[in-house]
């Protein structure tokens, strides 16, 4: 253990010293926040693919001048102008585009869009959503249904999420929920492949400068790996623990600069409105909100769960990436060898919609125990949903055995690969160092 020490104290401490772990470590929520909001800014900012106004060609009589008063900003009658005056209009950019509605159009739904091509598919969604409702209560007009019931109709309905625990009933954060598991994920997912990647590339260029060979005459294989796949994994950690603090910090900022801006009387509205559907709550149970949106609570629990599927999951991709690198003389040789270790964790990302969907389903429940995907999928549950305590304990046995399956293979085959040369080795290669007795 002395020699495994020495190795950890000095890969956590070179690679913790570097200006650019501090830098990444300061820059890295940052950044993080930058991959959420940009898309939505970038969204935002894209509209719906309006450029121009829009005249409404209306042959039945009745619909032009409801669509043109629901946003008078973009519709505009066609007045007398005729099929070929519109499309000019469309091609010259005097208008964006031109809408048919035929006298067929309550029988058959059909409305036809003239455009130049390329507004985009949310501008056309927002065409035909506006269509759509006097459509259909013009059809409900003429088949004699009263004004008041087509008005009622309209309404719609606003659902309310509550959640039921052993505490009583509270406000369901749901979607918010889901967004901060994904976001969890994520992070696992960024960091599994960075410092996994880490691992592999130090055990490379120490084997291509010959490091390894004065290692290993004084302490074994198995010393060297473990030191190393520690080492990093405690700077990871570290890193990690400083971002999930700086965080915090910055969500309670953010929360206070929210709450000054927030009409109180909406706030209280909402919580009212929770009490009343569960007779009485305690202020300390009273849902965090901003405005009429429930936020999560964060507890110890989920936060001690999020660090041990990282550090489960880190060592057991790093340990299959210090084996990886043992075997290869520099990193270009090492793609072939890596996929089916980059694989899962890249299919876990694509399985987590179905997860967020219904994280209490039998393929949630039967993917977030399958080794390779639990870090990433059992921290997208537990932040979605309240995940029974048996399928946690299962995770964390089958994760804790599958590592220490991963060191056995790890450590078989660097014993061989740090010092073999020469040779770009293949699977068939790796199988037989497996097996080989020295």
């Amino acid at each position: 253990m002395s020699k495994i020490s020495v190795i950890i104290a000095h890969e956590y401490r070179t690679r913790v010293r570097n200006k650019w772990f501090i830098i990444g470590t300061l820059l890295g929520p940052l950044l993080l926040s930058l991959f959420i909001v940009i898309p939505i800014v970038a969204t935002f900012l894209a509209g719906d693919g309006t450029e121009g106004k829009v005249a409404v060609l209306d042959r039945t009589g009745v619909l032009a001048q409801a669509l043109i008063a629901k946003d008078t900003s973009l519709y505009v009658s066609a007045g007398s102008q005729t099929v070929s005056q519109l499309n000019k209009a469309v091609q010259e950019e005097k208008i964006q585009a031109w809408i048919d509605i035929p006298a067929s159009t309550m029988d058959s739904g059909s409305v036809t869009l003239f455009s130049r091509g390329g507004s985009g598919i949310a501008f056309e969604e927002r065409i035909e959503s506006d269509i759509e409702p006097l459509v259909v209560n013009e059809r409900l007009r003429r088949n004699g249904t009263n004004p008041d019931v087509i008005k009622l109709v309209e309404q719609g309905v606003r659902l309310q999420a509550l959640k039921v625990t052993d505490k009583g009933v509270e406000q369901d954060a749901s979607k918010a929920s889901a967004a901060m598991g994904y976001g969890a994920g994520f992070v696992i997912y960024m960091l599994i492949f960075m410092y996994g990647g880490l691992v592999m590339r130090g055990v490379v260029e120490e084997k291509a400068n010959r490091i390894v060979e004065v290692l290993a005459s004084s302490a074994r294989p198995y010393d060297i790996m473990m030191g190393k796949v520690v080492g990093i994994g405690l700077v990871g950690l570290t890193q990690m623990i400083a971002w999930i603090v700086l965080g915090l910090g910055v969500t309670a900022l953010l929360g206070t600069l929210f709450a000054s801006n927030v009409d109180p009387a909406t706030t209280a509205a909402s919580i009212e409105s929770l009490q009343s559907m569960q007779g009485s709550m305690p202020q300390s149970q009273a849902p965090m909100m901003i405005g009429s949106v429930a936020l999560p609570s964060i507890s110890v629990w989920s936060i001690l769960l999020f660090v041990f599927y990282f550090l489960s999951g880190y060592f057991l991709y790093s340990t299959l990436y210090a084996a990886v690198g043992s075997a290869v003389d520099q990193e270009a040789d090492a793609g072939q060898l890596t996929l089916p270790i980059t694989m899962p964790v890249i299919l876990t990302m694509l399985l987590i919609g179905n997860v967020i969907a219904s994280p209490n389903g039998t393929f949630a429940v039967v993917a977030s125990l399958i080794p390779l995907f639990t870090p990433i999928l059992m921290t997208v549950r537990v932040a979605a949903t309240d995940v029974p305590l048996w399928q946690i304990l299962l995770s964390m046995v089958l994760m804790l055995g599958s590592f220490v399956g991963a060191v056995w293979l790890a450590a078989r085959i660097y014993r061989i690969g740090i010092l073999s040369y020469g040779k770009k080795p293949t699977f068939k290669d790796l199988a037989s160092w497996i097996t080989m007795k020295i």
